[in-house]
C-alpha cells in the first residue's frame, strides 16, 4: 500500500509517520502531486496558523489538487480545518471540501483546550471497534460547527464536530497519532477502508 503524507510546511508529520510505521506501513512525506496522486491512501495533517498554511498550499498549487483526490483522504487537525468552508483563524477561506465553518472558542474556557477529552455519536466506518465515550488527544483553539457531515461530536464550551467525513474525505480534529491504543486502530481503521 502506497501511503503518502502531504508535507507542505505545516504539519507534525513526524509523529505521524511514526505511528504509521508502528502499524507496519511506510509513509512517504510528498509535496509532489503525481505521487500524491498515485499514493492508495493520503494523509493531510497540519499544526500552525491557518492563513499560513493555506498560503503553503497555494503557493505547491496543493489548494487545487487536494479537493479533486479520489482514494481515501484524511485531515488532521489543522488538516481537517483547511477542508471547511471557512476559518476565522486569520479569516480564512478553505478547501471547500466541508461544508462548515470553523470558529474560535469563547474565552470564557481556556484555549487552547490541550488534552484528553472524550469523542461521542460515531458514525463511521473509521471508529470500527473504537467505543462510545473514547479518550483522544486535542490541542486546538478552533473547532469545526456541526453539519451533515458530522461522524463524531466532542464538548468544551459547546458540542463541535471532532470529525467529519464527505465521500472520501475524513477529518479528525484530535490527533490519533497521539491517541494511544485507541488512535493508532483508527488509523488501521483508515488504512483499512
Amino acid at each position: 500500500m502506497k501511503l503518502v503524507i502531504i508535507n507542505y510546511g505545516a504539519g507534525n508529520i513526524k509523529s505521524i509517520q511514526f505511528a504509521f510505521n508502528r502499524l507496519g506501513h511506510d509513509a512517504i512525506l510528498s509535496n509532489n502531486p503525481e505521487e500524491i496522486k498515485a499514493a492508495d491512501k493520503v494523509i493531510f495533517p497540519g499544526v500552525g496558523e491557518a492563513s499560513s498554511a493555506m498560503k503553503m498550499l497555494k503557493e505547491s498549487g496543493l489548494d487545487k489538487l487536494i479537493p479533486k483526490l479520489k482514494q481515501p483522504v484524511l485531515g488532521i487537525c489543522l488538516g481537517m480545518q483547511l477542508m471547511c468552508l471557512h476559518t476565522e483563524e486569520g479569516d480564512t477561506e478553505g478547501l471547500g471540501i466541508f461544508q462548515t465553518k470553523v470558529k474560535r472558542f469563547s474565552d470564557n474556557v481556556k484555549v487552547p483546550q490541550m488534552g484528553w477529552n472524550v469523542i461521542k455519536d460515531l458514525k463511521s466506518d473509521l471508529f470500527k471497534d473504537i467505543k462510545e465515550n473514547e479518550y483522544m488527544y486535542l490541542v486546538h483553539s478552533y473547532y469545526a460547527e456541526h453539519c451533515n457531515e458530522t461522524i463524531a461530536a466532542t464538548d468544551y464550551e459547546i458540542n463541535y464536530a471532532s470529525a467529519l467525513r464527505h465521500e472520501n474525505f475524513y477529518g479528525t480534529q484530535f490527533h490519533p497519532e497521539k491517541s494511544s491504543v485507541s488512535g493508532a486502530k483508527i488509523l488501521q481503521n483508515f488504512l483499512e477502508l
